[in-house]
């Protein structure tokens, strides 16, 4: 059954099953058609997020456990909600072998344990890799304890007649089927599949039928017994044959809505998979991308190039990111590759599949359905790397015949390249306009126009009307009304400008780069708790890996970092400088807020609320983005009925309650998608689209509204009679947007 919207809830050990049970009510009160829960099985303990999962049988005791279950079903039915799980079929956690008992006795019995198959392990070494130890004389650090091997806090399993009481824990060690190595050389020497770049994050094999029932079972109970309506599945791309998945999902939970977290790049098709369509992200960028103003491109990047030097195009940064992480992180992912080539591989294969995975356009192919992605990948590289064309010419048949093993894996190895090198490098470092720098976003393009939004939206509702749509995400950059705030940039860069003059001054930051990203994000959040800032700053110059990161860290950089904030965060002409650039800021980001939400939940799709959204929200990138919510407050503000455009964000939850509501009510409404086009000067400042009997409009680009004296005579021409949901007004034929939108920058007019 496919639901009328979603709300996203974080089940962890401080917001268990049991508090989801009892926020129900405020949910159904809010218009939320079902519940869409963060993954509730059996994690590594201590994980906040739940997708390192220990045990796929069990509810997580420490998010609520099974009776935490049943009270939250029966919560839930009984406010007429929906449930939506989110599920990781791609890997399993394996932090603390301990906890997971499959790895432990792979770990135990190698090759000829009961769950060998489970994982995607290259037993051609001689043993499995464990990267834990400090550096290579830590082996002196071992000791055996009660029958098993200890390292500090990490205990591992002793095979069956391997040691004796008083044998060298280091002699016992060789014996294992594994081998624990630094962690350094994890990247070049791990035998096992991991979640892009995290070795504790174990490949599972679920493309074996019994893998796949094993590891379901749970989950499966929970469509068949409980009836919930959904599944979102985390990373299909780390799958072997995600088609073959979904196929064998779909099966086994007939009737679920199904949702995949795939990444879509600008221009890319949904593969033909058995789901409804994405978890929103590539909405996100046709939303997004509508609030930005395409004239102020030029005067942008003309200013980030004469502050920073950074002369690299966005596509540029990509390469230059894929590649880095390519080369340096993915050594073991390389080499099975390599194993997995006809012999003799050919001269400079490694260097060839480096440069293929750098200049795949998308995240990967699905063979043997599309190879137009490795098809563009090859042309690039002989292009590029001419050097490389008999390497390149010996690859491609491999490459592209999904039977072959190396096929199966580049498909696994880019995907992985593309997460790493452009989310989690690229966007950290190219800052022109960091709005756009979001997962699954196109940085390159500066704004989309009314026209490529419809004509988006016209597709949307043709080929994915029961896709996601989303705003914010666990894993977003960067909170919707961030951007939404900083969209406004993109219309006074001549006020940005003299406010990166007064920071650059006050600062003294060397790495310009950084500034920018810095202090964009002091505009995007407005006044933000200095512990936050500080966390997120930490976090953005480790991920972008120029002159600090998470493994080498430069305390002396950070700490020049660190003590900018400081100085943006006390007295002083930057701070009044901040304080000016808050209040330009203030009423058009309130504005494009509302207005984005407003697409958001009426366009075609199902909407998602990400908790805490229906509210403003300043959060950036996760563990930010993951804080608790005061459930309490926002029922309270529900309850005043207040829509009033203030700091409490009342105006904001009033556009979701009300759009919920309707949508839930009267779902027959938001079917089908047609452009309306605005009449006189301002029309381009109108986005307006009618669904079946309900009409959407919002404003954008405030500023340059504001600054042509604001809608003037721009009319809009209306069939019959219609009330707007968000006032109770009524209007008819040829009306003055003025009216239309005298309250709220928004409207959502229902047919009479």
């Amino acid at each position: 059954m496919i639901p009328t919207s979603t709300y996203r809830l974080q089940i962890q050990s401080g917001f268990t099953l049991d508090d989801a049970a009892a926020v129900v009510d405020r949910l159904a009160d809010l218009g939320v058609g079902a519940v869409y829960l963060s993954p509730l099985l059996t994690a590594t303990s201590g994980s906040d997020h739940g997708y390192d999962v220990a045990d796929p049988t069990t509810i997580d005791p420490a998010r609520g456990g099974e009776q935490g279950w049943r009270h939250f079903v029966e919560a839930a039915r009984a406010a007429g909600l929906g449930i939506v799980v989110d599920i990781v079929p791609n890997h399993m956690g394996i932090a603390k072998p301990w906890e997971t008992s499959a790895w432990w006795d792979v770990l135990a019995h190698g090759r000829s344990s009961q769950y060998a198959h489970w994982f995607d392990i290259d037993w051609s070494a001689p043993a499995i890799a464990v990267p834990v130890l400090a550096d290579a004389a830590a082996v002196d650090d071992l000791r055996i304890v009660d029958g098993e091997l200890h390292y500090w806090e990490n205990r591992f399993p002793l095979a069956p007649d391997t040691w004796a009481e008083g044998d060298d824990p280091r002699e016992v060690h060789q014996r294992q089927h594994y081998r624990l190595i630094p962690w350094r050389e994890g990247d070049d020497k791990l035998t096992h599949r991991r979640f892009f770049t995290i070795a504790t994050l174990a490949g599972l094999r679920v493309e074996d039928p019994e893998v796949f029932a094993a590891t379901h079972e749970r989950v499966l109970r929970m469509v068949r017994d409980d009836g919930i309506e959904g599944l979102r599945v985390d990373h299909p791309d780390g799958l072997v044959d995600p088609k073959e998945y979904f196929n064998r999902l779909a099966e086994a939970a007939p009737g679920a809505w199904l949702v995949a977290e795939k990444i879509l790049e600008p221009g890319e098709a949904l593969p033909e998979w058995s789901i409804a369509g994405t978890t929103g992200y590539d909405a996100m960028t046709e939303v997004t991308q509508l609030f930005v103003d395409q004239a102020g491109e030029q005067a942008f990047t003309d200013d980030y190039q004469r502050r920073t030097g950074d002369l690299l195009s966005i596509g540029e940064q990509v390469l230059a990111g894929k590649r880095e992480v390519c080369e340096q992180q993915f050594g073991a992912e390389l080499r099975r590759i390599m194993a997995a080539l006809p012999d003799p591989a050919p001269i400079g294969a490694r260097e060839a599949l480096v440069e293929l995975a750098v200049r795949m356009p998308v995240y990967r192919t699905y063979l043997p359905d599309d190879r137009h992605a490795l098809d563009e990948a090859l042309a690039a590289a002989r292009s590029a790397r001419p050097e490389l064309a008999a390497a390149l010419d010996a690859l491609e048949p491999v490459l592209g015949e999904v039977a072959q093993e190396a096929a199966r894996r580049f498909q696994q190895l880019s995907g992985a390249v593309m997460a790493k090198g452009i989310e989690d490098t690229a966007w950290y470092r190219a800052n022109r306009f960091v709005a756009l720098n979001e997962v699954g976003g196109d940085p390159a393009r500066f704004g989309s126009g009314l026209a490529d939004f419809h004509a988006a939206m016209e597709r949307r509702e043709r080929d994915l009307p029961a896709s996601m749509t989303s705003l914010s995400t666990h894993d977003t950059k960067r909170g919707e009304d961030v951007r939404a705030r900083l969209a406004v940039l993109s219309e006074v860069p001549e006020q940005w400008s003299a406010f990166m003059t007064t920071f650059s001054e006050h600062t003294g930051l060397d790495d310009a780069q950084f500034a920018e990203l810095l202090a964009q994000t002091l505009a995007g959040t407005g006044e933000i708790e200095a512990e936050r800032l500080h966390d997120y700053a930490t976090k953005a110059m480790r991920e972008a890996h120029t002159h600090t990161s998470h493994t080498d860290t430069d305390e002396g950089y950070e700490g020049r970092a660190h003590a900018a904030i400081d100085t943006a965060l006390g007295a002083g002409p930057l701070r009044d400088a901040w304080r000016e650039v808050q209040a330009l800021l203030e009423a058009p980001g309130w504005s494009n807020s509302l207005s984005q939400k407003l697409v958001q939940l009426a366009m075609p799709g199902v909407p998602d609320v990400y908790q805490g959204t229906e509210v403003w929200d300043d959060s950036l990138v996760d563990p930010d983005n993951r804080r608790p919510v005061d459930h309490l407050r926002l029922a309270q503000l529900a309850a005043a009925g207040s829509h009033a455009i203030d700091e409490s964000g009342a105006a904001k939850l009033h556009v979701v309650r009300t759009t919920l509501r309707l949508r839930r009510e009267r779902p027959e409404l938001f079917t089908g998608y047609r452009a309306l086009a605005a009449e006189g000067e301002a029309a381009d400042h109108l986005v307006a689209f009618e669904r079946t009997g309900v009409i959407g409009l919002a404003t954008r680009l405030p500023v340059g509204l504001a600054r042509r004296g604001g809608w003037a005579s721009t009319t809009l021409p209306l069939d019959g009679r219609w009330t707007d949901a968000l006032t109770g007004r009524a209007f008819e034929g040829e009306t003055a947007v003025s009216e239309l939108l005298s309250e709220l920058p928004v409207a959502l007019l229902v047919r009479d």
